[in-house]
């Protein structure tokens, strides 16, 4: 029996409708006749997919297209919004100069005001009743200028600020308009690589059609990761950890685990991975030994109702871009009398990447794509990662002594996407046990 990691039917069938697709879910195919045949009318052919993959990538196309003249409409406005002869500029502007100089006439005014209180105040004893009603009356029409200056402020300055608040709204609608570009750019990205991974597996899924009976996924086995955040900073290292769980009734001879962790730079379009190491250790190895190619395989066997922790540990280069990453996890088993299964998809939990020197805010640890249902460490017991004896393997690779029949168990764990110089590239990663038929 052969295990084999195709897209889940719900991808597949994402992929082909105008829905953003953020996560990858491979799934295996029932090994039994009869769903094979379900299973298959159920599937969106190579064909469909290869349509739905040609769509996303025009999609993507047309949206980094978008995106690129959104930026340089932000930049032409912006510059126009900096010249005084732009019409919400120059309004503002007028409007300005406008409530100065009704400033400066409430100024004159209240002084005209405090002038005719003076000469009031002044009078002599002996002035005639007409030097008094001349000197009210002065008063009376400063006054009333004053009012009519004061009223006459309050509206110039209510315009002023309204002129200028339509240049702020102006400046902040070219940015919206950009920022609406970027999302929409992030999404055909997301659809790209979803539509692109979901031909990739069905075409290696028809390849493998005459290779034996597949393997069944399953709620038995569970991959689980904590503490990894959802902000990480160029040249800091962080711990988390990967727990995986045996669900079932009877022990996994052998436990592959799959951590892929793949990011690009905030435009997307360009893979940064090499600036990132992946390391695990565990209880009975304690000694950090590097991720290769994205596979952890000397875990050994988990017994029933029991799981096991890895330490997982991620070091960016201080020369790390600020982007954004993922990071794929996913586990199977197969046993000595030819048994095989594991996770049901690869769960994926996305982070940004901040610059090195960055300090970020209140982080939360990231949460997986599709959610998982199963709590870590709920109801079990936990075992030491290499506590179980591992299947014992020839030096060609097959299994040794176990009754295993020609047609050897072999495992296929879906990778991660990135892109790199503006293309999606998707990497189907897989690691295969072959046995005497390979």
């Amino acid at each position: 029996m052969k295990i084999r990691r195709a897209l889940a039917t719900a991808v597949a069938a994402a992929v082909t409708a105008p829905v953003v697709l953020l996560s990858v879910t491979p799934a295996f195919a029932d090994a039994k006749p009869v769903a094979q045949t379900q299973n298959k009318s159920s599937k969106p052919t190579i064909k469909e997919l290869e349509a739905a993959a040609a769509a996303a990538q025009k999609a993507y196309e047309e949206a980094v297209k978008a995106r690129d003249e959104a930026q340089a409409t932000v930049r032409k406005t912006l510059e126009e919004l900096s010249e005084d002869s732009h019409p919400l500029v120059a309004a503002a502007n007028a409007a300005k100069a406008a409530a100065k100089d009704a400033a400066d006439a409430k100024d004159a005014a209240d002084k005209a005001v405090a002038e005719a209180k003076k000469v009031i105040a002044e009078l002599p004893a002996d002035a005639t009743e007409e030097r008094k009603t001349a000197a009210a009356t002065a008063l009376s029409e400063a006054e009333a200028t004053a009012t009519a200056a004061a009223t006459a402020k309050t509206a110039a300055d209510t315009k002023a600020e309204d002129a200028s608040d339509a240049v702020t709204d102006a400046r902040i609608e070219a940015f919206r308009a950009a920022g609406a570009a970027d999302k929409a750019l992030e999404d055909a990205l997301a659809a790209k690589i979803a539509a692109d991974a979901a031909l990739a597996k069905a075409i290696k899924e028809a390849e493998e059609e005459e290779e034996g009976e597949d393997c069944v996924p399953g709620d038995d086995l569970t991959a689980v990761v904590t503490g990894l955040p959802n902000e990480l900073v160029a040249g800091k290292t962080t711990d988390f950890t990967l727990r995986m769980t045996n669900d079932s009734d009877r022990q996994m001879e052998e436990v592959i685990a799959y951590v892929g962790v793949h990011a690009t730079d905030r435009s997307g379009l360009k893979d940064t991975g090499k600036f990132f190491r992946l390391q695990w250790s565990s209880e009975s190895s304690p000694t950090w030994k590097n991720v290769k190619d994205d596979y952890i395989d000397t875990i050994g066997a988990l017994k029933a109702h029991t799981r096991t922790d890895l330490k997982m540990r991620l070091t960016l280069d201080k020369a790390t871009p600020a982007g954004n990453g993922v990071a794929f996890v996913a586990a199977d088993f197969y046993n000595e009398d030819g048994s095989c299964g594991g996770t049901p998809g690869a769960d994926m939990y996305e982070f940004d990447v901040k610059a090195a020197g960055s300090k970020p805010g209140k982080t939360e640890d990231a949460k997986p794509k599709p959610a998982t249902t199963t709590k870590p460490g709920s109801g079990h017991q936990p075992q030491g990662s290499t506590s179980g004896t591992p299947a014992k393997t020839g030096t060609d690779g097959s299994l040794a002594a176990t009754g295993s029949s020609s047609a050897t168990t072999s495992i296929a764990l879906a990778g991660g996407a990135a892109v790199l110089l503006g293309a999606a590239a998707v990497f189907v990663v897989r690691r295969r046990k072959t046995g005497s038929d390979a």
